[in-house]
């Protein structure tokens, strides 16, 4: 079901059955991302995504949840995914949820009446992908949509009943923006109040416009403790009254996870004794990988 190129998907979704409606991403310009380079994006004809609907419940009969792929599924019009739920409802017997990335700019081409029905025939969480509070981040990154639409946009979604699951890019700010990148990402997620919130940190890949950037010497990237207490003032910031918290991405230097505000303590001592271990890299920024 992977099709010419890799189906990416939130490590949540590792137990989901996983179905392509479209490929790519409608945006695909992010100075971060390499997930859709070289993907023309297009979304999949009704009886293409019917098929692959009818192949997925023969080879997952007892499947419970279902992820959307490619990028920003949540795109489509809002007509075609009521098709793909119902499609699904039918064909998957025990099916509790189906979920899919989403933008800032998907959230608002999409009515309250849209996201109303979309949650009626089974839509359950929106995985978006907020990086960064700062509108100068976004804008260097080439993110496209603006903070005001994805927060807006989250709390229209969880109005709605729709769960909303949002990623921050720890580090996306460079040393030059970190402050700001943390204080504003903050704000905009206590605006937000997300039912999930990861935080994954930044790892740059090769021949990415970011990489670029590194390369040049434009961006410098934050150090181990230079994430480390990035991480911490974003959390310190934080004001949420019922979100998930996770931190333990393999890219994290010290996984964390808890349920806020209930663990934020708990969350911000293990920072405090990492940082005064005196373990933590002070001078070398992230390596680069050389793959991906």
């Amino acid at each position: 079901m992977t099709g010419a190129h890799t189906m990416f998907r939130p490590p949540a979704e590792a137990g989901s059955a996983l179905i392509r409606v479209a490929d790519g991403c409608p945006h695909n310009s992010c100075a971060f991302c390499a997930m859709y380079r070289g993907v023309p994006y297009r979304v999949h004809d009704p009886a293409t995504i019917s098929r692959r609907v009818a192949l997925a419940a023969a080879q997952h009969p007892d499947a419970r949840r279902i992820f959307l792929a490619d990028g920003d599924v949540l795109a489509l019009p809002a007509e075609l995914l009521e098709m793909i739920l119902m499609q699904a409802r039918t064909a998957f017997p025990r099916l509790a949820r189906v979920n899919c990335y989403a933008s800032g700019q998907a959230l608002a081409g999409k009515s309250d009446a849209d996201l109303a029905r979309l949650r009626k025939n089974g839509l359950h969480t929106l995985y978006l992908g907020l990086e960064s509070g700062s509108a100068e981040v976004l804008r260097r990154m080439a993110k496209g949509g603006t903070v005001r639409e994805m927060t807006e946009g989250c709390i229209r979604a969880q109005s709605a009943g729709l769960s909303v699951s949002v990623m921050v890019l720890i580090g996306i700010g460079g040393q030059e923006l970190s402050a700001q990148h943390a204080r504003q990402t903050a704000e905009a997620l206590n605006a937000m109040q997300p039912a999930l919130l990861s935080c994954l940190r930044l790892i740059p890949i090769k021949d990415t416009a970011l990489a670029r950037s590194i390369a040049d010497g434009r961006f410098r990237q934050l150090t181990e403790e230079q994430s480390v207490r990035e991480l911490r003032d974003i959390l310190l910031g934080l004001e949420l009254v019922g979100t998930v918290f996770r931190a333990d991405h393999s890219s994290n230097i010290l996984p964390l996870s808890g349920r806020l505000p209930r663990d934020k303590g708990r969350l911000l001592e293990e920072l405090d004794e990492l940082l005064e271990c005196g373990a933590l890299d002070q001078n070398t920024p992230g390596a680069m990988p050389a793959l991906l």
